[in-house]
């Protein structure tokens, strides 16, 4: 299986499934690219783990997965980070026989919204039916403890990444700045700022739960303090890395910048953000319909992102599906445990892989600034 790396210079490499086979099975991450001298600490992926972690309150799967973390590579005797590779393991510890064998059952039948058919296609009969394996959202895990040192990291830079939920099926969070956004953060399972739509949102939630289904919706990110400059243009353009991380995520199906697909409805003289001078001499935008973005490079405003998240896949209605080794249609009705929507954790991973992709595209920055050797009237609108 290829693919399992993201990222140039800061880069992390993935592996573990959902379920694994035998004693010590989980997920792992590998990060290249971290500074030395750094007291990144269990506790610091944890903080970031939890945010993703099953089991917890009415929205989430009932797998009682802990996702606790262990730093296995990367720090010295001292506690800081040597420079070499970062090592961290989340291992499974929810993986009883009984849902295994649920999932024996109808190894064959690929589940409708599912990777399995895809899967055979790629890998035959050999495609890990267990829980999904990589195609699981559980895949997510070592994504997070990555982005956790990413986090740390931009974080020393004044960077901040929040993700919250925008919408869920047609309810919509009221527009809302940064810092209110930020005074709301995860006061509520479905991590909707907007308190009265979060509300709303619960109960159509509920409602679509207990008739055996399941809820989509769209997360917002929103980079904040990112520094202008950070991008290359064409192949590599800033929105292009984003747009890679952020659609590697599974259950990911539209991403929009900015205004997003609203500048189909404007005139130029409405998308178009002018700029004007702030009285200590720095360039900002009146109105942020580019994301933060204009020819693939920061700008300096925020960063805004989103994505169209799909409902779980997995439901306890009953669908026509095929069985593979047979080549025959089947009804479907599959026993396994599942989000009523992905909204409530989804989030936290958005966020992880936005941080990786914006810590990356600074290390080409500064890599770039330090050969380039501009004029310094250029370096000071950039902030160096």
């Amino acid at each position: 299986m290829l693919g399992n790396t993201f990222g140039r210079i800061f880069r992390i490499t993935t592996c573990g499934e959902s379920y694994g086979k035998g004693r010590g099975s989980g997920l792992a991450v590998i990060v290249d690219g971290v500074p030395p001298g750094l007291r990144i600490t269990r506790d610091v992926i944890q903080k970031e783990l939890d945010k993703r972690r099953p089991g917890i309150g009415k929205f989430n799967s009932p797998r009682k997965e802990t996702d606790q973390c262990e730093i296995f590579a990367g720090i010295g005797q001292d506690g800081l980070t040597t420079g070499a590779p970062l090592g961290i393991i989340i291992y499974n510890v929810d993986t009883k026989k009984v849902h295994v064998e649920q999932y024996r059952s109808y190894r064959d039948i690929f589940r409708p919204g599912h990777a399995t058919y895809s899967f055979f296609l790629k890998y035959g009969e050999y495609q890990d039916w267990c829980g999904a394996g990589r195609a699981s959202g559980r895949e997510t895990v070592a994504r997070v403890a990555g982005g956790a040192v990413a986090k740390f990291i931009l974080a020393r830079e004044g960077i901040e990444i929040l993700a919250y939920t925008k919408e869920c099926m047609g309810i919509r969070c009221k527009e809302m700045s940064f810092e209110e956004i930020k005074n709301n953060y995860r006061k509520n399972e479905i991590n909707c700022p907007d308190l009265a739509a979060a509300e709303k949102m619960e109960e159509k939630i509920l409602e679509i739960k207990n008739q055996g289904d399941t809820a989509g919706g769209i997360i917002e990110i929103i980079a904040h303090n990112v520094p202008p400059g950070l991008g290359e243009p064409v192949f590599d353009k800033i929105n292009a890395l984003i747009a890679h991380a952020l659609c590697s995520i599974g259950a990911v199906k539209g991403i929009e910048f900015g205004a997003g697909f609203g500048v189909g409805k404007m005139k130029g003289s409405e998308n178009n953000d002018q700029p004007y001078m702030t009285p200590d001499g720095k360039v900002r935008f009146r109105t942020n319909n580019a994301g933060g973005i204009l020819g693939g490079i920061t700008n300096g405003e925020d960063i805004v992102v989103r994505i169209a998240v799909k409902p779980t896949p997995t439901i306890s209605i009953e669908q026509i599906s095929i069985n593979m080794r047979t080549m025959k249609e089947e009804t479907l009705k599959p026993i396994t445990r599942r989000d009523p929507t992905l909204l409530g954790r989804i989030y936290a991973v958005a966020e992880a892989m936005m941080a990786c992709a914006i810590l990356d595209a600074l290390y080409m920055a500064r890599a770039y600034d330090a050969l380039a050797k501009l004029d310094k009237k250029w370096m000071r609108l950039k902030g160096c």
